[in-house]
């Protein structure tokens, strides 16, 4: 592991990648906070070079705790492409539709519980990955696109997570955070999967943002 981070990202590379992931998952939640009538709170996040086919097992190691967990799901592609996973506790979804039920766009008494909640999760997923991504394309001077956020409803952690759609041989860097709101009983982990062939626009990128303040 110590070999492979260092044939990709060096130790300031990190330090300062770490920095602008601290100010997108802000604005992140900051944005969120404008649409939930709360605030969001997220752990300082952490960055692990690893084979996608340890992926799964990364993951695992940190929601199993949650057993059952909601998962939403957004591709994004520019110069700085992957797959963001933001990944719910258990409940989640209800909760997020009690703390959204003033809205207008929700219909408690037409719709079924279990197509709200996927509409809420991937509402809440969108922001938060939007925002995230968004910022991190803007500080590195690029800009991204998305596909549209999917969403899956209580599922047991273990069958949720593959990378049979993955080259097994490309490394992944994975950007992670855990993250909790005020009020409601909701928390749980966001995951950012950028590919190796980021790898060296992303150096680069990082070099340009570092020189501002040299």
């Amino acid at each position: 592991m110590a070999l492979q981070k260092e044939m990709t990202l060096t130790k300031e590379e990190i330090e300062t990648l770490q920095e602008i992931m601290n100010i997108a998952f802000g604005q992140s939640a900051s944005d969120l906070a404008v649409v939930i009538d709360t605030q969001v709170v997220l752990s300082v996040p952490f960055i692990e070079i690893m084979n996608i086919t340890e992926l799964p097992g990364y993951i695992k190691s940190h929601v199993k705790d949650y057993k059952y967990i909601n998962i939403v799901e957004q591709k994004f592609w520019g110069r700085f492409k992957g797959d963001a996973l933001l990944i719910f506790s258990s409940g989640s979804g209800k909760e997020l539709i009690s703390m959204l039920q003033s809205e207008e766009s929700l219909n408690l008494e037409s719709d079924p519980i279990d197509v709200l909640e996927r509409e809420t999760l991937m509402e809440v997923g969108n922001i938060l990955i939007g925002a995230c991504i968004g910022k991190i394309a803007e500080l590195l001077q690029d800009i991204v696109t998305y596909t549209p956020p999917m969403a899956v409803v209580e599922t047991y952690y273990y069958d949720a997570i593959s990378v049979s759609h993955y080259d097994p041989r490309s490394t992944a860097i994975v950007l992670k955070t855990d993250f909790r709101f005020d009020e409601g009983n909701v928390s749980g982990f966001l995951f950012l999967v950028t590919s190796h062939e980021s790898i060296n626009w992303l150096k680069e990128a990082l070099r340009l943002f570092l020189e501002q303040y040299e």
